[in-house]
């Protein structure tokens, strides 16, 4: 055993009196109590501090055996660009065969208050990552309730759902910062995911992602894939849990007491409870955009120019519309970093964007045609309440349905009527302006006499004439 050098080592203080010796002594030991007991409190800490909003915790959250720090929660950042590579290489991880088992059930313990908000919150992340959709809303809810018991996370449920939402690229759940709140659910669809939040609040599980703080879809590949085990798939998505001792049952809080969750401005649209703090002043709730940035001075010289994840391909005279090709393939939602770039400070703006360069429009107004084959788009009017962020559902398969666009058929131009295309070939041209005369007569139309009313109805087929005959 190793003695670090305490054992037989001489006094470097020069001898003490009995009565100084117990002096000293005893400050000794109160002041190893004292470290010990703030070694004890830091290490009962969480590493994330949860949003605003107090918070009580009242299980002390698990310690790692071996003292091992609690692991490092990242944000999205992509090994693999497109998809078809993300999915081979997605392919060749293989699932752990380490056991899988269920999440113990989570019971929220809160005021009506704070359950009110955690099950919009839970809701939110529900629809937004999986859409209407039963079976993804309950995998992405377990995930993030493993999340709420996990020591890396905040400690509130809207504080893990959040969590980064102040930062354009970065948040933990993309649809909190790429813009994807400013389109509502239907009223219908908003129902039935806060009731199966308000289920998993309850205690539900969804066995099959087992004890899951992450997932992703298989088109793209995060740099931590790989460092992670390799859990579950449940549709496109595939889920995974920390490596060792931390992705283990006992590394979860078996209950938590949450005194009160924070108010999201984000959510103050769909709910009231979060209304209370209210949106930012001068921003639309929910919004892409930072109002207090002046906008960006862009010109024909910035034409070609990177803007964040593409590059600038035109814009509209007086700068309120751009065009853009963007990078191909990854996660789409970092596409909404290049509209909060351009349209920051802007009251109204939109984007329009390409992953093809061939696609991609030169100049403003963008041909009816071009609309089909458009990746992603963005529309914000400040004054008017709207802001859309929109991405084409044929080329992103997995992004949530109430994110998708219209889809968009070229229509074919009007045949031309044959006097039309007979009078285009004609050599015969009238002088610019000119009118029938009887179009240039003044008066008033005058009724037709009953005799002369005759004059103008159409003679009747030879064989009309034969069946009118007695």
């Amino acid at each position: 055993m190793a003695t670090n050098g305490l054992i037989a080592r001489k006094s470097a203080f020069p001898a003490l009196s009995s009565r100084q010796g117990r002096l000293v002594l005893a400050g000794l030991l109160g002041l190893i109590l004292t470290g010990a007991l703030a070694l004890l409190a830091i290490g009962n800490r969480t590493s994330v501090t949860a949003l605003s909003g107090s918070e009580a915790v009242s299980t002390a959250l698990p310690k790692a055996p071996d003292n091992s720090p609690v692991p490092v929660v990242e944000p999205l950042v992509l090994d693999a660009s497109h998809p078809d590579q993300a999915r081979q290489l997605n392919a060749q991880i293989p699932f752990s065969t380490a056991p899988n088992p269920a999440a113990r059930p989570f019971t929220f313990k809160g005021d009506a208050m704070a359950l009110g908000r955690a099950t919009d919150c839970l809701a939110a992340a529900m629809i937004y990552e999986a859409g209407d959709d039963a079976k993804g809303q309950r995998a992405v809810g377990q995930v993030v309730l493993n999340r709420l018991r996990h020591p890396a996370f905040p400690k509130t449920v809207c504080g893990v759902v959040f969590q980064g939402q102040e930062r354009a690229t970065g948040c933990q759940f993309t649809f909190t910062c790429d813009g994807a709140m400013a389109r509502r659910p239907s009223t219908a669809a908003w129902d039935r995911a806060r009731g199966n939040a308000a289920r998993m609040l309850a205690g539900n599980v969804y066995a099959p992602v087992g004890y899951s703080t992450h997932y992703h879809t298989d088109w793209v590949m995060p740099y931590w894939s790989k460092s992670l085990d390799k859990v579950a798939a449940v549709d496109t998505h595939l889920f995974f849990r920390w490596e060792g001792w931390w992705g283990t049952p006992p590394a979860f809080a078996r209950s938590l007491n949450i005194a009160a969750e924070p108010a999201i401005a984000k959510l103050a649209a769909l709910s009231p409870v979060h209304a209370d703090d209210g949106a930012l002043a001068g921003t639309l709730p929910g919004s892409l955009i930072d109002d207090a940035t002046a906008p960006a001075l862009l010109g024909a010289a910035d034409i070609g120019k990177r803007i964040g994840p593409g590059r600038l391909a035109a814009i509209e005279p007086g700068g309120t519309g751009f065009v853009m090709t963007l990078d191909p393939g990854g996660d789409p939602a970092r596409y909404a970093d290049a509209a909060a770039r351009l349209c920051a400070g802007r009251a109204q703006c939109r984007l329009l964007a390409w992953t093809s360069d061939k696609a991609t429009p030169r100049s403003f107004p963008v041909a009816e045609t071009s609309l089909a084959s458009m990746s992603f788009s963005y529309i914000r009017m400040k004054d008017g309440g709207i802001e859309r962020t929109l991405y084409n559902c044929d080329e992103f398969r997995d992004v949530p349905r109430v994110n998708c666009m219209v889809r968009r058929t070229p229509s074919a131009p009007a045949p031309k009527l044959l006097a039309d295309e007979r009078g285009e070939a004609s050599q015969i041209k009238l002088p610019a302006g000119a009118r029938p005369v009887a179009d240039m007569q003044r008066g008033e139309l005058v009724p037709l006499k009953p005799g002369d009313a005759a004059l103008f109805k159409a003679p009747l087929r030879a064989d009309a004439q034969a069946s009118a005959k007695p």
